[in-house]
Order: C-alpha cells, then structure tokens, then sequence
C-alpha cells in the first residue's frame, strides 16, 4: 500500500475536459482502521471518501468545506463526508458494521447496503453567505453513478465517475481510488469522441490501478491517444478537525437542566468524535465550569 494518497489534476490540451485522478488506498485503509470496518462498509467509506476529497479540490478557495450526505434508507444508515479545498476529508457512517452477501455480479453490495430509498446531498459553504445546497435522488446506491446522476442533474455538468475499493482476504484496503472528468464548455467532439471510447474499455478502476505501476501510469493507460497536460499533484489526508473546544460547546448545546442532570447523576462525561472515534472526557470540574457558562 502506498504511504500516501495522491491527487493527479489534469486537462487535455484541447481544453475539452479536466481530470481530477486519485488514488486514495491510505485514505481508505486509514478510515477502515478507525471504524473496524466490514468489507462492505469499507467499500463505502472508501468511495464517499474519495468523491468528496475529488470534489472538495474542486474549490476556488482552500477555505470552502463541502459536505457530501449519503442516506438511501439502506442498513447501512446515513453517510457523511466532509472536504476541505485541500482534498483533506473526515468521515462516518450510521452502521460501519453492516455486512450483506455478495451482489448478482460476485462484489461487494454496496447498493443494498446504501439503498435507493432517499437522497444524495452536496453542501458548499464558501465562507460567507449562505451555503450552496445541492440534492438528487440515489439512482443506484453505488456512489459514483449517484455522484454522476448529481452533477448532471444539480449542476448540470456533464461529468464521468469511477469509484472503487479492492478489499483483500484479510479485509485490508489492497487498492482504492476513482475519478472525476468534467467535460468543459465549446469540447472538441473527436477528443470527447476518443475519450468516451478510453472510459469505456476500463472494467475497473481498482483493475486499472492493479494493472499500473503507479498514478502517472494509470493516468497515460486512461488517456492513451489524447494529449494531457497534468497541471497539479495533491497529497490529502484523512484529517478530522475535532478538538476540546467543539466538545464543550456540544455540551453547552444541551442546555443548564441535562447538563446539570449529568453533573448530579454521573459526575463526568465522554463525547466519542463520530468521525475519529477520539474519547474526550470530562470531569465534574470541568462540567461545572461550563456549567456557569451557560
């Protein structure tokens, strides 16, 4: 497994279309550790996570924060992914311990695991004003074709999405990573021609990374016969921005009765991070002095 995840972000010359191209194993290995995920959660934990880290690169500012919710009304509950403009993601699902047979097809159901029944919504914030919010509803469950029915729909935007997470025999992350083309205004028909046809001969795009040496190779077997000008690399994390701070003022939120219930019943408190699973712990010291804040 790589040490590190890589963004590759790219355009042909012609100006048809862009590429943000990742390979995103550490990532998806990391969350699977934090949620002792089963192979089925880890497949979808590891595609939002690389849609939203694509997407959150997508900003013109590395302020913005895009959020991506998943919530299909499938076991496995609701999915949330939060990215930054570096491509720097945290995330969490309702049921990381959901686990169903194989598909028709031999794979892992991600589909029955998210379901169908609900929506898939993108939030923008940029900073100020109010927040850009986007929503269509899941056409699959298999992440990327629900991303690509998003775009199309939300934001009109022609866009290809591949997604996908190799799970090995001993439920480890062996490769994950996808892709996000964007076809850009005035396309060059023969090079969108030629590119539709390079999409279509990939089975995978876990079977691509297997078949590659690294990123650049995926990249030049991907866009063999167009010429490609990659603009940027990228390096995001698995990074959650959790701190004592944010759990006071959960604490706060719940107002002066619950939380003087809790001083009185309990004498302490443990808020668990949804998304890194870090423990903070509170004493009654502590409790009491926000306490008198309120």
């Amino acid at each position: 497994m790589k040490d590190r995840n890589l963004v590759l972000r790219s355009i042909d010359s012609s100006g048809t279309f862009r590429v943000f191209l990742g390979d995103m194993t550490k990532m998806a290995e990391d969350i699977r550790k934090i949620n002792d995920s089963t192979p089925t959660a880890t497949a979808i934990l590891g595609r939002v996570t690389t849609a939203a880290s694509l997407m959150g690169l997508m900003a013109k500012d590395y302020d913005e924060k895009l959020t991506m919710i998943f919530n299909g009304g499938g076991p496995a509950g609701k999915v949330t992914a939060v990215a930054d403009g570096h491509g720097n993601v945290k995330a969490y699902m309702s049921n990381p311990t959901v686990d169903l047979p194989l598909n028709k097809t031999g794979k892992l159901d991600v589909g029955g695991a998210v379901g169908t029944d609900g929506s898939i919504t993108i939030i923008k914030d940029f900073g100020f004003g109010d927040p850009y919010v986007g929503q269509t509803k899941l056409i699959s469950g298999e992440i990327a074709e629900d991303l690509a029915s998003y775009f199309a729909v939300s934001e009109q935007i022609a866009t290809a999405v591949a997604l996908g997470v190799l799970v090995d025999v001993d439920y480890s992350v062996k490769r994950a990573g996808g892709f996000l083309i964007q076809v850009l205004p005035y396309p060059d028909e023969r090079i969108l021609s030629k590119l539709e046809e390079n999409i279509g001969k990939v089975t995978s795009v876990t079977s691509l990374m297997e078949e590659s040496n690294d990123l650049y190779e995926v990249h030049e077997k991907l866009f063999e016969g167009i010429e490609m000008e990659i603009h940027e690399e990228h390096y995001p994390e698995l990074r959650c921005d959790c701190s004592v701070e944010r759990m006071e003022q959960a604490l706060i939120s719940i107002g002066r009765k619950d939380l003087q219930e809790i001083i009185d019943e309990d004498g302490k408190a443990e808020i668990v991070c949804h998304f890194c699973r870090k423990k903070y712990q509170f004493d009654r010291e502590h409790l009491q002095k926000l306490l008198e804040q309120i």
